[in-house]
């Protein structure tokens, strides 16, 4: 059996007597919260999906100078006007991959043989970049997308963007707020699909009773730069509308940061769903694309978004 980093950490806290006092024992609690609230799973993990869809074409791009700053664009062959999803993995802003099997596989056979383009993006990471330099190439990323949506035959004004866990922080940041995206000669878009953050207001997150480094060494300890990265105290009248799925087995209760920033994005006119799931951190975003109900809803949210998109584009 693989031992996963969520597997070990808790095999580690287990071999703690329970009467044990001191740090090493909250060191251990600590990290086995912080993987699990990073989703890492044996089935979710580092594997990366190669098995690519018959007719499908596959190819990697750089928007940036950084490694890291790329992307894999997945297009059926001939593609034209196509609709497009662009995805932003998870990974606590420190891992994470676009290639990982669960950030993809799923998404593009089901979306591919809908006729979509799926684009899945990397980005720098901790300790290279912190949260607020990894929004500016989440950012640079889709505008670099919209650019060149027509040479890969996909139709920028019919774009969804989607993002698991740090991803979500992240494109639920830039769709607040997409000034970030315009400044650099970009478009707003369709719509946002943000699967599973607990960080939508996150100065709520940073002033809980214990912070977990998950999160500080993202986002640091200067109160005054957390609303630079909370995607509720940057919300703007020309905020993208948003779909928020939560996990309902969480215990810090994303749910209830999904609730809050739904409210606030509906006080502004903007169509803000609430999906709450009976799935765990890893599952909301490994089975999207899965055939049932879960999908069917995230569906039917970019159906109603880019049937307007388009009439808009007529």
């Amino acid at each position: 059996m693989r031992l996963t980093p969520v597997l070990l950490s808790l095999l580690m806290l287990a071999s703690v007597p329970a009467h044990a006092e001191g740090p090493l024992r909250e060191r251990l609690k600590a990290r086995y919260m912080e993987r699990l609230q990073d989703g890492e799973s044996a089935e979710e993990g580092a594997r990366v999906y190669k098995a690519v869809l018959p007719g499908t074409q596959k190819q990697t791009v750089s928007y940036g100078a950084d490694p890291l700053q790329a992307m894999d664009v997945y297009s059926p062959v001939n593609a034209r006007n196509a609709p497009m999803i662009v995805m932003v993995h998870g990974g606590g802003w420190r891992t994470g991959d676009k290639a990982n099997s669960g950030v993809v596989e799923n998404k593009v056979k089901h979306w591919l043989l809908q006729g979509y383009i799926v684009v899945s993006v990397n980005y720098r990471l901790l300790p290279q970049a912190d949260a607020y330099a990894q929004a500016e190439d989440v950012a640079a990323a889709l505008v670099y997308v919209q650019k060149n949506a027509a040479t890969w035959g996909g139709d920028a004004s019919r774009l969804i963007l989607m993002g698991h866990s740090a991803g979500a922080q992240l494109v639920a940041l830039t769709s607040a707020d997409p000034s970030v995206v315009t400044a650099r000669g970009g478009r707003l878009w369709a719509g946002t699909v943000v699967l599973d953050s607990a960080t939508l207001d996150l100065r709520a997150t940073m002033t809980q009773k214990r912070v977990l480094p998950l999160y500080t060494n993202a986002f640091g300890s200067d109160p005054k730069r957390w609303a630079q990265a909370s995607p509720l105290e940057r919300l703007t009248p020309q905020a993208v509308p948003m779909m928020m799925v939560c996990s309902t087995q969480r215990k810090d209760r994303p749910c209830d940061q999904a609730d809050t920033f739904s409210r606030a994005l509906r006080k502004l006119g903007k169509p803000a769903p609430v999906q709450k799931e009976d799935k765990s951190h890893g599952e909301i975003n490994k089975m999207v694309g899965v055939p049932g109900p879960y999908t069917d809803a995230i569906d039917a949210f970019i159906a109603a978004r880019l049937g307007q998109a388009l009439g808009a584009h007529k």
